[in-house]
């Protein structure tokens, strides 16, 4: 089994690294960034690809999707210790290889790029169910979960509509939140809201 890690934090990078071939059975190759992942890629045959969400060159998604399409028999996986359960899920409905938070124990890991590696899909599930963490942002710290999940997709540009199915919750309960939210932190329409948190660094 012929595995790429592909990760800019050298020790972290080393640790997998001894991780995996301490196994037996297991051939690991390195890089620094996305670019020399991709040049690797291109020159050689790898079973599985472990790409650090955030190293340089990576755009996040964008380098998911451009590795899973060089030719080649490769899976491709997302490592990261900063994304968050959307990235989770979307790395999963691209129909990646599975997601990897920096968080899993040796063992874990090991079982778990030994599943990618046999056609399976993997993802923990105790992180994809447990609670978003709101950050301890001034201004989240004014909201509840809920308010600050509409937020985000205020920020996002999405309607009552889309936002009521993405959290999975009716219109009218989408407005109520709102109406809260907007009293919360002094604005008084969904574009003020908006700018506030994008100002406030919020997301």
């Amino acid at each position: 089994m012929r595995i790429l890690i592909a990760d800019d934090h050298d020790l972290l990078r080393e640790t997998l690294d001894m991780f995996l071939t301490s196994e037996g059975g297991i051939e690991t190759e390195t890089a620094a960034d996305y670019t020399e992942a991709e040049r690797l890629v291109s020159e050689s045959a790898f079973d599985l690809v472990l790409l650090d969400f955030s190293m340089p060159g990576m755009q996040g998604l964008d380098g998911l999707a451009r590795m899973m399409a060089m030719p080649g028999d490769h899976r491709v996986a997302i490592i990261s210790g900063t994304a968050d359960q959307d990235v989770a899920q979307q790395t999963l409905a691209s129909g990646a290889a599975g997601f990897l938070p920096k968080t899993l124990s040796a063992k874990s890991l090991i079982n778990a790029v030994r599943f990618m590696a046999m056609g399976e899909q993997y993802a923990p599930l105790e992180f994809l169910r447990a609670p978003t963490p709101v950050a301890q942002h001034p201004l989240a710290e004014k909201l509840s979960q809920r308010e600050f999940e509409v937020l985000r997709g205020l920020t996002e540009g999405k309607s009552n509509k889309e936002i009521a199915r993405d959290l999975d919750i009716r219109e009218p309960t989408v407005k109520l939140h709102m109406k809260t939210l907007y009293r919360k932190i002094g604005v008084s329409n969904r574009t003020q809201a908006a700018m506030i948190a994008r100002d406030e660094g919020l997301f």
